[in-house]
């Protein structure tokens, strides 16, 4: 039986059931619709709902993290039966939750003082989170111990990465991503931005103009990332609201590429989704690790 139980905050974007089936325990971010009731993600604002009031109602949500006390409720039960915990936190850089997470654990320790808790800077945002977690999930069902799960984590992390575009900048405007002027001439000159995850952060990676040229060039910096290494790659794709082109997205790495997507769509967040907007489509790349035998 495992002597550690894994937790993460709400941003890793797994599907109920794959949580569940995975014993992965989550912490939901809080998301406000316009007003000023905050929501948990996933139990009282669903993603499907999330996204259908953005496109009907034009609203511009916010996003709340994780307190100190979410996370001292989550833990709590499980130090008091024994259990070490590995918790995965959205990267330091684009949130608070890691610090929320730390803080809990440096209080419970003054209670379980024999009790081990690991928080996890993912480094990452949404399924580049998620892909982590179930990987130390498959790790601890083979009996790895919480020391060797961590370490195989840390050298997983600058082997996962995405690329991804969106529709329009309207939303990186309105959360403080870029400026009123560049938000208005993208949308006049139909600019799609192309954006990495790169050190944690969500960097620009460029501009091109029309939807297809966006998605071809997501593909050409996954490749370009890959060489010929494509069938060492775990691939997966990330859809915020726009399911339809993930499916095209998919048949194109098949046919034309030879990749094969071993991921089902994950379904963005409203931690990310907030920022970006429903119209988000990415690629999901991880290199698959041999540390242990």
């Amino acid at each position: 039986m495992a002597n550690f139980v894994i937790f993460s905050d709400s941003s890793c974007d797994l599907p109920d059931h794959e949580a569940k089936e995975n014993d992965i325990h989550i912490i939901p971010f809080y998301v406000s619709m316009g007003d000023d009731k905050f929501l948990k993600e996933g139990l009282e604002l669903t993603h499907k709902e999330f996204y259908r009031r953005i496109r009907e109602e034009k609203i511009f949500p916010r996003t709340s993290l994780p307190s100190v006390q979410d996370y001292i409720d989550g833990f709590s039960g499980v130090l008091a039966a024994g259990k070490d915990i590995l918790c995965f936190c959205l990267s330091f850089k684009f949130s608070g939750s890691g610090q929320s997470a730390i803080n809990a654990a440096g209080i419970l320790k003054e209670q379980y003082p024999d009790r081990k808790i690991i928080v996890v800077d993912t480094m990452q945002v949404t399924y580049g989170q998620g892909i982590m977690v179930l990987e130390a999930a498959r790790l601890r069902d083979e009996g790895k111990s919480l020391e060797e799960t961590n370490a195989f984590i840390e050298a997983l992390k600058p082997h996962t990465s995405i690329s991804f575009t969106l529709d329009s900048l309207e939303h990186l405007q309105k959360g403080g991503r870029v400026g009123k002027a560049s938000a208005l001439a993208g949308s006049i000159l139909n600019i799609k931005p192309v954006m990495i995850i790169s050190d944690g952060e969500i960097i620009p990676h460029s501009k091109v103009r029309g939807r297809g040229k966006a998605i071809s060039k997501i593909i050409d910096i996954m490749l370009e990332d890959v060489g010929d290494s494509a069938s060492e790659y775990e691939f997966g794709i990330i859809s915020a609201d726009v399911d339809d082109e993930a499916l095209e997205l998919i048949e194109t790495l098949r046919t034309k590429h030879g990749i094969c997507v071993n991921k089902p769509i994950c379904r963005l967040g409203v931690t990310i989704g907030t920022h970006v907007g429903p119209s988000a489509l990415g690629i999901l790349y991880m290199k698959r690790m041999k540390i242990y035998d």
